[in-house]
């Protein structure tokens, strides 16, 4: 059964780790430590078998959360994982006052959409050329009623 919970500096390996396997232009272990400092940050580690196998994080300022990552074990995929987790986030940063989510999501990532259309997110807009590996444009989306 996955557990989740809060990230803490000893999970800085493992998560940078799993960032490796699930994206293209991956944050370092010393970014993600840097999280774990950064006031603004929350991030939702989940856990199968003591094993970090997914982890979210947003930056909550003032009443609006903006996420991060979302990031699942790619062979536990399609699951369900993806969505106990995004749960998990969004229920801590409403904890932390965000009455308002935003993210930037590939429009190739359509899983990804709508997990995110689960929760009520609804694209907005785009960033052009916005993902520097291969200048895939970004879809912004937003639930403006947590």
């Amino acid at each position: 059964m996955i557990t989740f919970r809060r990230m803490t500096h000893d999970d800085a390996d493992a998560v940078a780790d799993l960032e490796l396997k699930c994206f293209a232009m991956p944050w370092s272990r010393a970014d993600f430590f840097r999280e774990v400092k950064n006031e603004l940050a929350e991030y939702v580690i989940g856990e199968l078998d003591k094993k970090i196998v997914a982890y979210a994080g947003a930056w909550v300022s003032f009443e609006q959360a903006e996420v991060m990552h979302v990031a699942v074990e790619p062979e536990l995929r399609g699951q369900g994982i993806g969505t106990l987790l995004f749960g998990e986030l969004i229920k801590a940063v409403k904890e932390r006052g965000a009455k308002s989510i935003t993210l930037e999501v590939r429009p190739s990532n359509i899983a990804a959409i709508k997990l995110y259309e689960n929760f009520g997110l609804k694209s907005v807009g785009r960033r052009k050329n916005y993902y520097r590996d291969n200048d895939e444009d970004a879809l912004i989306m937003w639930n403006t009623k947590l």
